[in-house]
């Protein structure tokens, strides 16, 4: 491992899959492939949720959260994976190690929070439909937005500034393809059992109260829609949830057993994969997840292909 003199290097030099060498140039050419493709999806949500009428509800005001959230995520880790992978010299400045730390960490925080959110508008929507205009106002959904993407900052700074504290002892190799609050904790030395305890704390409110409410919103989800006595009445509902379920899963699963997994248990490229999942995969895929499931979105994104196409 090596050695420096200083507690604070000049630079990390992050390891990636240094043991599996010939993984780097088809990781690189994914990477390089689906990160414009997240951008674009991403993008054109957002443009469709702003721009088409029908499109201006509660479920695609957090949707286009939810896109924005996806592009900033992506956008933390990414570029400086295409970099490492694509050249001999894997290393990130000290500087540019704590600007991803607060912010990958503020991303995904605010999105466990955002998806829980989501659930409950779907909740409200099914479960109370005479009432969704009123309990899902404008200003209602402002506030809960803002409310989430506060709490994300509150629960990533104060976990990534207490992350930081911990002395390095000259370290300044990272067994990971980015800085991450666990694998910085790891590497530490001296005392580190305040730090594990805050962050299973952390991740007990930012992870498993949400997925519990999730669970909860959609256990009562489903028990209203098995009461629809309509075939076609229940297809629409469970359409509505389908792909917030789906979402769902592939961007819990992996943090679940990234974050809350016993750290004897995880091997040691799991959490590497582990982060590609969660934070590139799942960003990638969203928008199509909810357009191929959605006929409102193909439409407005078919309306507005048109429009370009018109205008030119």
């Amino acid at each position: 491992m090596a050695l420096i003199n200083e507690s604070q290097p000049e630079e990390f030099i992050l390891l990636g899959f240094d043991d599996l060498p010939w993984l780097e140039l088809p990781l690189f050419i994914i990477l390089l492939i689906t990160y414009p493709m997240t951008l674009m999806g991403n993008i054109a949500i957002i443009l469709v949720s702003k721009l088409d009428p029908s499109l201006r509800s509660p479920m695609y005001f957090f949707l286009t959260n939810l896109s924005f959230l996806d592009i900033c995520l992506t956008t933390s880790i990414v570029p400086q994976m295409l970099l490492n992978l694509g050249s001999s010299k894997k290393t990130i400045s000290y500087v540019g190690c704590v600007v991803q730390l607060y912010f990958f960490h503020f991303m995904g925080a605010t999105e466990c929070l955002l998806l829980a959110i989501m659930s409950f508008d779907r909740y409200v929507a099914i479960c109370r439909p005479l009432h969704y205009p009123l309990i899902m106002n404008q200003r209602i959904c402002t506030l809960l937005a803002s409310v989430t993407w506060l709490t994300g900052v509150l629960f990533a700074f104060s976990e990534a500034t207490l992350t930081l504290q911990l002395p390095l002892c000259g370290v300044n190799q990272l067994d990971h393809l980015l800085c991450e609050i666990p694998v910085l904790i790891k590497t530490a030395c001296g005392e580190k059992e305040a730090n594990e305890l805050a962050l299973s704390v952390v991740c007990i409110f930012v992870l498993v109260i949400p997925l519990c409410l999730i669970l909860t919103s959609y256990a009562s989800i489903g028990h209203a829609v098995l009461k629809i006595k309509s075939s076609e009445g229940r297809k629409k509902a469970f359409g509505t949830c389908s792909s917030h379920l789906i979402v769902v899963s592939l961007f819990y699963g992996p943090a679940i057993s990234m974050y809350l997994q016993p750290s004897s248990s995880i091997t040691r490229d799991q959490p590497k994969f582990m982060v590609l999942f969660y934070g590139v995969v799942t960003s990638t895929v969203n928008p199509f997840i909810y357009t191929l499931r959605n006929k409102d979105v193909k439409g407005a994104l078919g309306n507005l292909v048109r429009n370009i196409f018109i205008s030119k």
